[in-house]
């Protein structure tokens, strides 16, 4: 009977308590260029929950894992390089890599993306007029900021991870579900950030006055007919970095009711598909702001698909998790 692969070993050997064992394997003369050891030890970098996260490994990993065969981490590796994870960001690299991959998703990047007026950098070259909305809380709006078929696509990518959504329980810092937030929401992380949703993230950056990188991953939420999200505030209790601004960008617009609603000064606001909303969760001196007090209240019919951005005051970088082995 053959002996199973290095990634299915190291599977085996983690499910028996056995992670040095399981490590050692990956990292053997046997799997030397094997694509599934290779991307199960990317994977293992990333997470940081066997070893240390450490980014710039991933992103090596999942490009040897490409080059011996791979699909998944070819997708990958184009997303690191696009966005910048483990190492410098090269828009044109990844478009060139992304020009070589034959899959149908790859194909619907390239389309969306040839239609985006773009910098070498991926940055847009311009954007629609500002509307401002209020003063405090700052509020702006930005008509037709997305596509339709961009917002299509962003709807098409997330459909099949959409799951409830979970709000930050203020006394741990876990995420947990909770009736204030009735959506669905999935969000774009680290390896789902391909290309065209990088180029999305780059304009809503460039919308808000930020840095691509203060941005937490997109979300995308979708709100049926009696989901809600209770009046709440972005701003995180005791958050050194703290959530600056929140990025709505609507998706669909043939629904019902679901406005967002500023709960101290009355402000409403539904944009049509692909209009942004962008408000100020922090006064100037940093404290949160509690004019900005929000709640998106219930559709009443119909389907409402936003695309959100929380943006951080500073780069923002997941925590890492303390791993079970030090290597």
């Amino acid at each position: 009977m053959p002996s199973p692969s290095p990634a299915a070993g190291s599977h085996a050997l983690l499910a028996e308590g056995r992670p040095e064992d399981a490590y050692r394997l990956l990292t053997s003369p046997q799997a030397a260029g094997d694509a599934d050891a290779l991307f199960t030890l990317a994977n293992w970098r990333l997470s940081g929950q066997i070893i240390r996260r450490d980014l710039a490994a991933a992103r090596d990993l999942f490009r040897r894992a490409a080059e011996a065969g791979h699909e998944e981490a070819g997708r990958i590796h184009i997303a690191f390089v696009g966005s910048g994870i483990g190492g410098p960001a090269d828009w044109p690299s990844a478009l060139a890599l992304l020009r070589r991959r034959l899959d149908p998703e790859a194909g619907a990047q390239r389309a969306l993306i040839e239609r985006m007026r773009l910098a070498p950098s991926g940055d847009p070259l311009d954007l629609p007029a500002e509307t401002r909305l209020s003063t405090r809380p700052w509020a702006s709006a930005f008509h037709a900021l997305f596509s339709p078929s961009e917002c299509a696509f962003l709807i098409d990518q997330a459909q099949p991870w959409l799951a409830p959504s979970v709000v930050i329980d203020p006394q741990t810092g876990r995420q947990l579900r909770n009736p204030i937030r009735t959506s669905d929401g999935m969000s774009f992380g680290y390896v789902q950030e391909a290309p065209a949703i990088h180029a999305l993230n780059r304009r809503i950056a460039a919308a808000a006055g930020t840095d691509v990188t203060q941005g937490e991953p997109l979300q995308v939420l979708r709100y049926r007919p009696g989901q809600e999200y209770r009046p709440h505030v972005d701003a995180v209790a005791g958050e050194p970095n703290q959530r600056i601004l929140t990025v709505l960008v609507y998706l669909t617009d043939d629904y019902e009711g679901g406005e967002t609603l500023f709960l101290r000064t009355g402000l409403r606001f539904k944009g049509g598909k692909g209009d942004a909303l962008i408000f100020r969760n922090t006064l100037p001196d940093g404290r949160a702001d509690d004019m900005a007090q929000h709640a998106g209240l219930p559709v009443t019919s119909g389907e409402k698909i936003v695309a959100s951005r929380w943006i951080r005051a500073r780069p923002f970088v997941f925590p890492p998790p303390r791993p079970l082995l030090d290597l």
